[in-house]
């Protein structure tokens, strides 16, 4: 019989955030469903990953909830870090733990090296979130991010762009 995690080893939150966890996933699920801004990266045709836990996905959701927060109010035409700030003051006031600015080293040869690369945000040890505020996205950011995914050996990223009149017009969800 599979053990289940009690109630109080479960993280609760408040109800109302419940209620946008609960709508950003709802949303997540559609756009995956229909096939706009959610990418799935397959081993080989048909190899399907494991799904992302729902813990994974709440953080994500709790990220983009932060996120459509610090839209709302500051809109587009900002630079990137003015929103990165905000971004981390938001998951803060959520008690929501993450680092910005994470130093990501690159293994070559067999020698770890330190090439400047570095995590705009990691939410909670799981989720990547990689920010932009830019006119145009290019496939240049989304490939950055499938990289970062993999050198941390994590699964799930978030490529947001502020620099939009509409947030969901600038979110790309990478799963690997």
């Amino acid at each position: 019989m599979p053990v289940r995690k009690s109630e109080s080893s479960r993280r609760r939150l408040p109800p109302s955030l419940e209620f946008v966890v609960l709508v950003v996933t709802l949303w997540f699920e559609f756009i995956h469903h229909h096939g706009t801004k959610s990418t799935t990266f397959q081993k080989h045709p048909g190899d399907m990953f494991e799904p992302i836990p729902k813990e994974t996905d709440m953080i994500a959701a709790q990220v983009l909830d932060a996120a459509f927060t610090v839209h709302r109010k500051l809109g587009p035409g900002l630079l990137e870090s003015v929103y990165e700030a905000c971004m981390c003051h938001e998951l803060t006031k959520r008690g929501i733990p993450f680092k910005s600015q994470l130093a990501l080293p690159v293994v070559y040869d067999g020698i770890q090296i330190d090439a400047g690369l570095r995590l705009d945000l990691l939410v909670d040890d799981e989720v990547i979130v990689e920010l932009k505020a830019v006119t145009n996205m290019m496939p240049l950011f989304e490939a950055q991010l499938l990289t970062y995914l993999k050198l941390r050996g994590k699964r799930l990223g978030l490529l947001i762009n502020f620099n939009v009149p509409l947030l969901k017009d600038g979110l790309k969800r990478i799963v690997v």
